[in-house]
């Protein structure tokens, strides 16, 4: 294997993980080499070793004639291992993304003025550009190049990005075709327990982060209104590069997830104008943070 391949495997081994963490990749799901692929915008190879890493240390199985899956129990020691691996990382993404917030980076650019501004490998460019796509603020143009999509770059910014979230996501608890699942409230549950059953750095601020838009965008999607879901995952792309570089607070931490668990508490109860009344506070006290430009998450 090459020096490039082994790279660009390491990164996917960790970005599949990462989703696999966040409940993106489902427990005992299926792993479709080409779906990821796509996703990744890489060939089948890299990921196929990536895979293989992972069920090195089973965090995903393989079946005969059947692929790859998602092991139904991850073990206790694959938070430590991501955390590791993401330490052994350089910064250079959060570089290029502290460049656009700070618009010192035009919004169209090529590989190789990424490969010239910050002298980097074709490997490493691509595989920055893949992620920035991946995470929703960025795109190959349809000829040549990439461009960067719009984010929350201000305080007011994010005030209005808080304020709409306000608005559309106590409604999607009220809309007619809400149904509550309540295999989707466990697994949320779960992960929610997870955290606070967590010491402090052992999962990573990015990973609480998709953590913590799971969250929503799982509820929202119970609403039936794909409209609803499709406005929030937006949102959430054009949020997380400013929430990325927020310092996690533990004692907001706690609050978060016990007050998601509470509007759990009252879906499943059956107290679902309870629950939008709770998730309306719980948005509002998060932009009031936002707007005294105290770091958290939502």
């Amino acid at each position: 294997m090459s020096t490039r391949d082994s790279g660009v495997r390491k990164k996917l081994s960790i970005m599949i993980l990462q989703d696999i963490l966040s409940g993106k990749r489902e427990l005992g799901g299926h792993l479709n080499a080409k779906t990821i692929a796509e996703d990744y915008n890489v060939s089948r190879t890299p990921v196929r070793d990536a895979l293989m890493e992972l069920e090195e240390h089973k965090v995903v199985s393989r079946a005969p004639n059947k692929g790859f899956f998602v092991a139904d129990n991850l073990p206790d020691s694959v938070h430590n291992w991501v955390k590791s691996k993401l330490e052994n990382e350089t910064d250079d993404y959060q570089q290029l993304a502290d460049d656009w917030l700070t618009d010192s980076i035009p919004d169209t650019l090529t590989e190789q003025y990424v490969r010239d501004r910050y002298n980097w490998t074709k490997s490493k460019a691509l595989s920055i550009l893949n992620r920035a796509t991946k995470e929703g603020w960025a795109e190959r143009n349809p000829g040549y190049g990439w461009k960067l999509l719009p984010v929350a770059k201000t305080t007011e910014s994010f005030s209005e990005l808080y304020r709409f979230r306000a608005a559309i996501e106590p409604a999607a608890l009220l809309e007619p075709t809400f149904r509550l699942d309540r295999q989707v409230t466990q697994k949320l549950r779960d992960v929610q327990n997870r955290i606070l059953d967590s010491t402090v750095g052992e999962i990573s601020d990015s990973l609480i982060l998709e953590y913590g838009a799971n969250f929503h965008e799982e509820l929202i999607k119970l609403s039936g209104n794909p409209y609803f879901l499709m406005a929030l995952q937006r949102v959430n792309k054009m949020r997380k590069l400013m929430e990325y570089k927020a310092q996690i607070n533990r004692e907001r931490l706690v609050t978060n997830c016990s007050e998601h668990l509470e509007i759990l508490d009252m879906l499943e109860q059956g107290g679902t104008l309870e629950a939008s009344y709770q998730l309306k506070q719980h948005l509002s006290k998060a932009l009031d943070r936002k707007a005294s430009k105290t770091r958290s998450w939502g």
